[in-house]
């Protein structure tokens, strides 16, 4: 039987879908040099005229914009870089992601892209949806409350935390769907049982959206076992969805508004099919904020066979890693930058670094400080300021912050040092 596609894109031909990105990528060239003062910039810069670039190969002129770099560029050029190509008063909401970077969102509908995910993921009309991604500064839980909820689901906006309220609200609610990273819904299974509900009786989430965090193979079977059926998309904030799983849960395949180039991310060439480098995107159809070779730091690789689906869009094997210092932790990215502006508030701290880990499907932060020659007067009252601060600049709580003897933190060590190995 003939696969039903509800998206016209997924069934165009190789040669339907490059005629299309060429056509939508020149227009996207032209528009963000008319429109964007950055982009205008850095044409003239490599003296690259916008019509030129009419094609997947021509691409490839422009220098790749590096994410981790935009807090420095919004920074010296506020809010947006010199990015943004709309009125900034005609903007519908504007995110603060760490960094912090500013993300600007139009009012176009559907504007992040992220309807298709959902879709994909099994959600439909009626179903009742818990969406524990936060609802403040940063955006995922707003834009995928909303791509969700226009599926005709009923959305229950619970956050992050609270997790004996969370599971109880399963149970309550008879709630059927999931949206958030991977280790808290095992979490919430987890504090229902402490409860006393039982999974596949009381407890009954049947399907879940899962991103912002790596799913393991064994965290996903351990949740199949449990009756859920988990499906990932790789979603950003400045991007939207970039892709997502179909049925066949063999890679990701990516979004029809986008480009997506596997580059070197030292040198900006693109790689061979197969190999992995850092995910570089294009989008296509953003009027408000254009990204045109957008380096997120994330690492992937091109699959090269076709899926089983029947779709015709390229796919990504996953994120397989980053290319910079900016890790993911728990759903939420982490600058250098801002364990810098924490320490500054600790003249007394000689040097730290920031350890992650992975445990039982859960990340661990622990933060080791040296103190050297200086004199703490209270190392009690320097972990509960620290604690403090911790939470308040990096928006995560750490495991564990411990003194360590002087010279334990190597020279020219990395400020965060991610230990986390994926199956």
């Amino acid at each position: 039987m003939a696969k039903k596609f509800i998206y016209q894109y997924d069934k165009l031909s190789l040669k339907e879908r490059k005629e299309l990105e060429n056509r939508k990528l020149k227009d996207m060239a032209a528009f963000a040099y008319n429109n964007s003062p950055a982009y205008r910039e850095l044409f003239d810069s490599k003296q690259i005229k916008p019509e030129n670039i009419d094609s997947f190969e021509k691409l490839k002129l422009i220098p790749v914009t590096k994410k981790s770099k935009m807090p420095y560029r919004q920074k010296e050029n506020p809010p947006f870089g010199g990015f943004l190509a709309a009125d900034v008063k005609k903007l519908k909401r504007i995110y603060i992601s760490p960094g912090p970077i500013y993300d600007a969102e139009g009012r176009a509908d559907d504007y992040w892209g992220l309807k298709r995910c959902c879709y994909h993921a099994g959600f439909k009309e009626g179903d009742i949806v818990m969406n524990t991604f936060s609802y403040h500064l940063t955006p995922a839980g707003i834009f995928l409350d909303e791509a969700c909820g226009s599926l005709g689901c009923v959305m229950v906006p619970t956050g992050v935390g609270n997790t004996e309220i969370q599971a109880r609200a399963i149970v309550d609610l008879k709630i059927n769907g999931y949206i958030g990273v991977p280790d808290f819904l095992l979490t919430l299974y987890k504090k229902g049982e402490e409860l006393g509900y039982k999974a596949g009786y009381d407890l009954k989430i049947e399907k879940a959206l899962v991103s912002g965090a790596p799913l393991s193979s064994s965290l996903r079977k351990e949740l199949k076992k449990l009756g859920i059926s988990v499906k990932q998309s790789y979603i950003t904030a400045d991007l939207g969805g970039v892709a997502y799983e179909c049925e066949e849960e063999e890679g990701f395949h990516i979004s029809d508004r986008m480009i997506i180039e596997i580059v070197d991310p030292k040198t900006g060439m693109r790689v061979k099919d197969g190999e992995t480098g850092e995910v570089v995107v294009t989008v296509l159809e953003n009027k408000t904020y254009p990204l045109i070779r957008y380096g997120t730091g994330d690492l992937s690789a091109f699959i090269a066979t076709p899926c089983r689906c029947g779709r015709t869009s390229k796919r990504l094997k996953g994120i397989l890693g980053r290319a910079d210092d900016v890790p993911k932790i728990r759903g939420m990215f982490v600058h250098p930058v801002q364990v810098e502006e924490l320490f500054k508030k600790f003249p007394e701290v000689k040097k730290y670094r920031v350890l992650v880990d992975r445990e039982d499907e859960r990340d661990l932060i622990k933060v080791e400080i040296e103190t050297g020659t200086h004199e703490v007067i209270s190392k009690d009252d320097l972990l509960k300021k620290l604690k403090t601060e911790v939470k308040e600049i990096l928006k995560l709580r750490a495991d564990e912050i411990e003194f360590v003897s002087d010279g334990t933190i190597p020279d020219g060590a990395k400020i965060i040092e991610d230990r986390r190995k994926w199956d």
